[in-house]
């Protein structure tokens, strides 16, 4: 269909409905309104945030400050891989960490063949799904999030919001700043898939294991409370 042809069709519409479609199909959509949230399991965001993402069959720790976040990091991965070895990406917050305080061996750069763990910096966590939000581009390749077996994420307190509502509201005020990034993963839980039986599989084509790491001011009995409501 030549341009000519378009305007002429949305002129006839216009003659119609009285107003441009994209203005009615505005008007109607904002007369539905919105939908409700859904309760958070937790009246205390750390804690419903936490509560979600055992949820979403990830695996959970809290820490007060940037070494506590490299010990429990180094911690992790020694148990799982007897390895202080990972990829980071050049994530100015990632590569001001005090990693040899903890003998953790980091690589910033984008995941490659071989290398099971990688370590991301969450921009936002959502308390109402327990995803927790990435850019990616440059600093923060794809890869890091999607393609290793063991994905590790770091989370700030501050960066806990409640809804996807104030979690968009909070990317747009960012991409005013600083322009949009590559693109923006929301992240829930290690990848899965189910076969025709049901029968639930995990990495079947991302990581297999999730750890979401929260760190700042947590309250210290929010962790012991959301494990507490997800039994394993």
């Amino acid at each position: 269909m030549n341009a000519s042809a378009r305007s002429e069709i949305f002129a006839r519409l216009r003659e119609i409905t009285g107003e441009a479609p994209a203005e009615r199909i505005q008007r109607e959509r904002q007369a539905l309104g919105s939908a409700p949230v859904p309760a958070p399991p937790a009246a205390e965001l750390c804690q419903a945030f936490l509560t979600n993402v055992l949820k979403n069959k990830g695996t959970v720790d809290c820490v007060a400050n940037r070494t506590e976040a490299v010990t429990a990091i180094g911690h992790h991965i020694y148990s799982h891989f007897r390895s202080h070895r990972l990829v980071a990406g050049n994530d100015p917050r990632l590569a001001a960490m005090p990693w040899r305080d903890a003998g953790v061996l980091p690589r910033f750069g984008s995941l490659e063949v071989g290398e099971p763990v990688a370590l991301t910096f969450a921009q936002l966590g959502v308390v109402e799904t327990g995803a927790i939000v990435t850019w990616t581009g440059k600093s923060n390749p794809a890869a890091n999030n999607l393609l290793p077996e063991h994905h590790i994420v770091l989370v700030d307190t501050a960066d806990l919001v409640s809804s996807m509502e104030h979690a968009w509201g909070r990317i747009n005020l960012e991409l005013e700043k600083t322009g949009r990034p590559r693109g923006i993963n929301f992240i829930a839980g290690p990848s899965s898939t189910a076969d025709i039986e049901g029968q639930l599989v995990y990495g079947a084509h991302g990581p297999r294991k999730w750890h979401v790491i929260l760190m700042g001011d947590v309250p210290a009995d929010a962790l012991a409370l959301a494990r507490a409501a997800v039994p394993a």
